[in-house]
């Protein structure tokens, strides 16, 4: 049986024979579907979180901040999805600037946008079940919520710090494939990165969001359970809606993550190592979409939010509907202009005719 052993350069190095990696057509026909879709609505629901903030809502409380900063990192990595599946379908034909690029945008996006949803949850916490305590403390809270969103960007791009040096582009084992991966020139620097980069995705990016997420939302639950109030149902349905969605999407990735760390100095057969990358790639797409769920999920479920978002609808109208009579009227007149011009050479050619005919 053909086996894969551990490498420090790479997981693929083969000890025997050859192991071709080949994708499957129909596998890459759904991702590429499935990204495209990702792409198209991340793009247009967090622009429109951004342009709102900007332009409309103003950042007035620190849930907005959190949201307006979630939005940006989400576009960082909407932007690079495109660029990402390209170069991963097309040999990197990109070059090796582009393998460190995008896979920075995708582990400052990891990190920055799971804490900020995590600094929401906080926000929330204090806002509902220790509104009594919190309310003369929330006059500094823009000033506040600004320092600790520079705080995590900060953190965020440190922690991606090993991603940006480690990442190259090299040939793979055994094929032509080029490959944009960890890779290292000592065994114990291998050893150290590969274990402590995939931990940090885990334990950062998914299960310490998780665990703050589900106590300030279950002690916001007890809260709303206990409010007599019309609009309780519809929170809580709005809690279960964004815990379910963040476990959904980040989970089963994070399992297959545990899984794949745990396996990597170890011998793997071919056919488990083919496996085991068509469920990472599978899972990883899930993971994309709660980029494009997080307008949905954290905007616009506010009834301002939402009437600023019709504004914005309005005013994009009014501005193409302005455009185009722009454009017509300046096409009319135009016409106008030619048709005048030739209609009196008509009357010359005419008068002139007459006048000959005399």
């Amino acid at each position: 049986m053909t086996t894969v052993t551990p490498s420090y350069d790479y997981d693929y190095n083969i000890s025997e024979e050859p192991c071709t990696w080949t994708q499957n057509p129909t596998e890459v026909l759904v991702q590429t579907y499935i990204h495209s879709f990702i792409f198209a609505f991340g793009l247009i629901g967090n622009t429109l979180v951004v342009v709102t903030y900007v332009f409309y809502k103003r950042t007035k409380t620190m849930t907005d901040v959190y949201l307006f900063n979630v939005a940006v990192a989400d576009l960082i990595f909407v932007v690079a999805l495109p660029f990402i599946i390209y170069n991963e379908q097309n040999d990197w034909g990109m070059g090796s600037a582009a393998c460190k690029i995008l896979r920075f945008c995708y582990s400052v996006n990891l990190y920055s946008g799971m804490l900020l949803l995590a600094c929401v949850s906080i926000d929330r916490y204090i806002a509902i079940v220790q509104a009594r305590r919190s309310f003369g403390n929330r006059s500094r809270a823009l000033l506040y919520s600004r320092i600790i969103c520079s705080i995590i960007w900060v953190f965020a791009l440190a922690l991606t710090v090993p991603t940006l040096i480690y990442t190259k582009l090299f040939q793979g084992p055994h094929n032509e494939l080029m490959m944009c991966e960890l890779s290292f020139d000592k065994d114990e620097t291998a050893k150290l990165v590969k274990i402590l980069v995939p931990s940090l995705q885990m334990a950062v990016g998914f299960w310490l969001p998780l665990l703050i997420m589900v106590f300030c939302y279950s002690c916001i639950l007890v809260t709303l359970l206990r409010a007599q109030s019309s609009q309780r149902h519809k929170a809580i349905r709005v809690v279960f809606a964004v815990v379910v969605v963040f476990i959904i999407c980040h989970l089963p990735y994070n399992s297959a993550l545990l899984k794949h760390t745990l396996s990597l100095f170890k011998e793997r057969s071919c056919a488990a190592e083919q496996l085991k990358f068509t469920v990472l790639s599978m899972f990883r797409s899930v993971a994309y979409l709660h980029c494009c769920l997080n307008p949905v999920l954290y905007a616009f479920v506010g009834v301002k939010f939402r009437s600023h978002f019709r504004q914005i609808v309005v005013d994009l109208w009014c501005f193409s509907k302005r455009y185009i009579y722009n454009a017509r009227a300046s096409r009319s007149t135009l016409d106008t202009g030619v048709t005048g011009f030739s209609t009196g050479l008509k009357s010359a050619d005419g008068s002139n005719m007459s006048s000959f005919s005399a």
